[in-house]
Formats: C-alpha cells, sequence, structure tokens
C-alpha cells in the first residue's frame, strides 16, 4: 500500500511540475540567449591602389560622407589625362568630319546640276540633229558629256556615302572616348574613400602604406541606427508571441535597469545543420531531457533606448505573452 502511496505522490509531484511549468511558460518567456545587433557595414575599395592617407581611428564616431581613407591618385589622374586627350582628340576628329560631309553633299549637289545641263544639252542636240541643224559630231558630243556627268554624280555619290560611313566611325570612337573618360573620372573619384552612413569605425586595421583591394572590405562601420535585439526563444514558446508585444530587456551592458521593448517580429524558419544555409539563421539546439529543442530568433527594439549600446553585448529577456 505504501508503495502505490509513494507512487502516486511522485507521479502527482511530477504532473504539478509539470502543470506549473505550462502555467508559468503561458504567462512568463525568459531567456538568456539574447544579444545586441546593429548593421555591419563593410566599407571596400571600388579600386586597387596604395593607401596614401588615413583620416579616421578605432572606435571613431563618423557621418556619412565623412573622408576616411585616400587612395594614391597619382595613376588615376595621368589615366583621366590621357583619356581626356583621346576624347579631345576624337572631338576634333567628329568637327572635321563634319566640314567634309559638307563638302561632299557640295560635290554632288554641282555634279548633279552639271548632270542636269548635259542631259539638256544631249536632248537638244538629239532634237536639232533630226531637224538636221547639228552635226552628229557634235550628238555625240552631247552623249559623251551626259556619260562623264552620270559618271560623276555616281563617283560624287560614292565618296559622299564613304565620308558619311567613315564620320559613323568617328561618332563611335567618340562615344567610347567618352565612355572611358567617364570611367577614369569615375576611378579618380573613387580614391577618396568616404563613409556610406553613420556609425562607429569597428577594429580599424589600416595603415598608410597599405595596398586596398577592389571589393576586399578595408574598414567596418557601426551602423548609427537599426539597433534591436535578437533574443533566441525554444520553440514552445514563440506560440504565444505576438508582434507588437511588450517585453522586458536586461542589458549586460548596463545592468540593474530593465529596458521596455516590443516584438518586431519572429523568424518563420531556421537551419537545420551548421552552415548549411547562408539564408537561413541557424542557432544551436539546447540539450533538455533528451530532445533537442530548437530556438527560433526573436527580434526586439527598445522604445527607449540607452545612449550608447554595443553590437554583440549580452542581454537578458522577459516577455509576457
Amino acid at each position: 500500500m505504501k508503495r502505490w502511496i509513494r507512487f502516486a505522490l511522485i507521479v502527482g509531484v511530477v504532473a504539478a511540475v509539470f502543470l506549473a511549468y505550462e502555467v508559468v511558460t503561458s504567462y512568463v518567456a525568459y531567456t538568456a540567449d539574447a544579444f545586441v545587433r546593429s548593421d555591419l557595414v563593410a566599407v571596400a575599395p571600388e579600386i586597387t591602389g596604395r593607401i596614401v592617407a588615413v583620416h579616421i581611428v578605432d572606435n571613431q564616431t563618423v557621418k556619412t560622407g565623412d573622408l576616411l581613407v585616400e587612395i594614391d591618385p597619382v595613376p588615376f589622374k595621368l589615366d583621366f589625362g590621357q583619356r581626356q586627350a583621346l576624347a579631345q582628340e576624337a572631338r576634333a576628329q567628329v568637327e572635321i568630319d563634319k566640314d567634309r560631309i559638307a563638302a561632299a553633299n557640295d560635290a554632288v549637289a554641282s555634279a548633279t546640276s552639271a548632270l542636269a545641263l548635259a542631259r539638256l544639252t544631249q536632248q537638244r542636240a538629239s532634237t536639232l540633229m533630226s531637224a538636221e541643224d547639228v552635226s552628229q559630231a557634235a550628238v555625240d558630243r552631247a552623249n559623251d558629256a551626259l556619260s562623264r556627268a552620270e559618271a560623276s554624280v555616281a563617283s560624287a555619290q560614292s565618296d559622299a556615302a564613304a565620308t558619311l560611313s567613315t564620320a559613323a566611325m568617328h561618332q563611335a570612337s567618340l562615344r567610347k572616348a567618352e565612355a572611358d573618360l567617364a570611367i577614369a573620372q569615375w576611378r579618380l573619384d573613387r580614391t577618396k574613400i568616404v563613409a556610406p552612413l553613420d556609425g562607429a569605425i569597428n577594429n580599424l586595421t589600416v595603415r598608410v602604406g597599405d595596398t586596398g583591394t577592389v571589393n576586399d572590405p578595408l574598414i567596418g562601420i557601426v551602423a548609427a541606427t537599426g539597433w534591436r535585439i535578437i533574443a533566441n526563444y525554444k520553440q514552445d514558446y514563440i506560440r504565444n508571441f505576438t508582434l507588437g508585444a511588450n517585453a522586458w530587456v536586461w542589458l549586460d551592458s548596463e545592468p540593474w535597469r530593465f529596458h521596455r521593448a516590443r516584438i518586431k517580429s519572429i523568424a518563420r524558419g531556421i537551419s537545420r545543420e551548421e552552415g548549411a544555409q547562408k539564408l537561413m539563421p541557424y542557432v544551436a539546439p539546447t540539450t533538455d531531457w533528451i530532445r533537442l529543442q530548437r530556438r527560433f530568433p526573436v527580434t526586439l527594439t527598445l522604445v527607449d533606448p540607452p545612449e550608447t549600446l554595443y553590437m554583440g553585448a549580452d542581454a537578458r529577456v522577459v516577455i509576457f505573452p
């Protein structure tokens, strides 16, 4: 009998603990697996060159457009000058082509007028020959003049077409030269690297004399905006969460004070394998009894954030679903 009583007590205690857990988790959701996050922007050169000036120091606050680093502009200035000269040469050639086209058109017009006169003369000579007022020799001369006039028109038209074709090639060369000049100007402008957003310089290692390489991150900037709390909650909690719900956040960088926050978003999926999918967040599961509990990232925004936040700092979150 005592065994049954003990067994019943054990079952009752377990049931009570389970019920208490369910009740508590229905009203209080706590996690210590949370941290502060902002956006880390990797600033990379768009050209390759030697660093000649660094205008920032580590942990410095910067504003959008502030000058960060300068790359040696000399090679890019020389290239720009060369491209500029080629573009000027191409423009001059286009102007010459305009004069040549005008001269070719004048030649066609002159040859056409001469052809009209030759036709009229030939027709008149043929008419007079029928009336026996001119000789056959005169008619032959008129026919010969007409043939030469027709040949002159054909030649003038051919020359005009060739001139137009050459001008079209020169126009294409000008467009290419202007495009090359624009690219050279763009590269020259990129010798000065500026801050793309407001934020703070993080872990600065670049020094004068280093080589900046295209698309190779040179400077990290922690964005001044977009601060949020990422709280990883076990999957049996999130069913009770709603967007906009209140939460309380304890920041380890500012202890002994709770900050009010709101749920901004809840992840709709996670990766089951570490590193398998970069587009899905991976959260390492925790061992709870036998089953591995999966956790989902919940994003919260602070209602009244402190003046200074630290990306990656630990946090603890309490949500009352």
